[in-house]
């Protein structure tokens, strides 16, 4: 074996960037990608957006085809790793082969948290989180009447903007007290809320779905903690992820809300990295630990290792961003606006183009864009750079925000 092999565990964003980055690095000792779906490795967000709506074909998702992996020297593995030796450097196999490494990445990623209420078990109860799951939507969605979507966060919002533009009867289902609340402003879950509600979906806020009714086969409705009973040939269900830690935790290593990393990305065993979703990483950016859904999180936590490994070592200081398409309607995130204590808007929400700039402690921490990707680069840029602007520049429409880059 050799002594500096790669064993990436996982081919999703962060597991097949880490590969094509080692490679792009000029990393010449052989790299292991571990798949454990049917598919080449794919991207994720086209399956609630494009692809969910009837666009493209299954290869139109992939990352690259066949032919890359083999010009590029990349074992490309059909199999599940099932726990780690890490006193003999080895990962075992699903299918009871083994594979040694060098140094070992964990790209396991996250999997949906699973409704735990009586019939939660139909067939007719979805989630959306692989191409197999938006494959069997998009054929369920054209034999559809009237869908539940369980969960207003991005997943929940996008599949059901989809559904209401196909022709479906949608009803929302949300604990919550608005719309993606955990994601984003009060002001940006208004608009949404307006403009779905426009849109002819029904949304139930601050209740919860207690059972899924049915006939043990096919299911004919929901019922609601208020007394409510909404029509339902279709239930899709987004109420979050959890991060898939098992595979360290057995082998010993530091979790808690995913797999412990520190500023470089690396365990507690300096031979097994940890990246993307599952990752739970300490970052000198935000002061803490994050653990971060998005595929700017895991595509540059990949870049960063494979540097690393390439022997340019360097802690990891990425800059989130996020971004949701549904219905019409484009959302940006540049940034984190978890605890900001003051909103600030620009531009026209009656134009449908318009960001909230959101300040804690008088310090831009993050903008929300609306119809508006201009203020959504500019936000990007100017916080790579750990810089600000005043709360009156923001509001103000004659202010030149590229002139606060120069």
């Amino acid at each position: 074996m050799a002594q500096d092999e790669v064993v990436i565990v996982g081919a999703g964003h962060a597991g097949f960037q880490l590969a094509a980055s080692l490679r792009q690095h000029g990393f010449s000792a052989p790299i292991r990608l571990i798949n454990d779906e049917a598919h080449l490795p794919y991207q994720r967000p086209p399956l609630s957006k494009a692809y969910l709506k009837g666009e493209g074909r299954p290869d139109s998702l992939m990352f690259r085809p066949n032919k890359f992996y083999s010009d590029q020297n990349v074992e490309l593995i059909g199999d599940r790793a099932v726990s780690i030796d890490r006193g003999a450097r080895r990962v075992l196999l699903a299918s009871g082969s083994s594979l040694e490494y060098g140094h070992l990445v964990l790209a396991t990623g996250a999997r949906n948290r699973l409704l735990d209420i009586p019939n939660a078990n139909l067939a007719d109860v979805r989630y959306l989180r692989m191409l197999d799951d938006s494959e069997a939507l998009r054929q369920r969605i054209a034999s559809s009447r009237h869908v539940v979507v369980i969960g207003a966060g991005f997943i929940g919002l996008e599949f059901a903007a989809t559904a209401r533009a196909k022709g479906l009867q949608v009803d929302v289902v949300e604990l919550g007290g608005r719309v993606m609340a955990r994601a984003v402003t009060a002001e940006i879950s208004d608009y949404f809320q307006e403009r779905h509600t426009a849109a002819g979906i029904r949304i139930h806020l601050g209740v919860q779905a207690t059972s899924i009714e049915g006939d043990g086969e096919n299911v004919s409705g929901v019922s609601l903690s208020d007394g409510q009973h909404v029509k339902a040939d279709l239930v899709v269900v987004g109420v979050g992820v959890l991060p898939n830690v098992e595979l360290a935790a057995e082998a010993g290593l530091p979790v808690a809300a995913g797999i412990i990393v520190n500023e470089q990305l690396l365990t507690s065993d300096p031979d097994i990295s940890a990246i993307g979703d599952c990752a739970l990483f300490t970052s000198p950016r935000f002061g803490g630990s994050l653990r971060l859904e998005s595929v700017q999180n895991a595509t540059d936590h990949a870049r960063c290792v494979a540097a690393r490994l390439a022997g340019n070592a360097k802690a990891y200081d990425g800059q989130p961003w996020f971004w949701s398409d549904q219905g019409e309607d484009k959302l940006q995130i540049a940034g984190l606006t978890t605890g900001y204590d003051r909103v600030i808007m620009r531009g026209d929400r009656a134009q449908r183009s318009f960001s909230a700039f959101c300040y804690k402690s008088g310090q831009l921490v993050g903008i929300e864009s609306v119809n508006r990707a201009s203020d959504h680069v500019f936000g990007r840029k100017l916080l790579g750079l750990n810089r600000s602007i005043e709360p009156e520049q923001a509001e103000d429409l004659g202010f030149d925000l590229k002139a606060a880059l120069a």
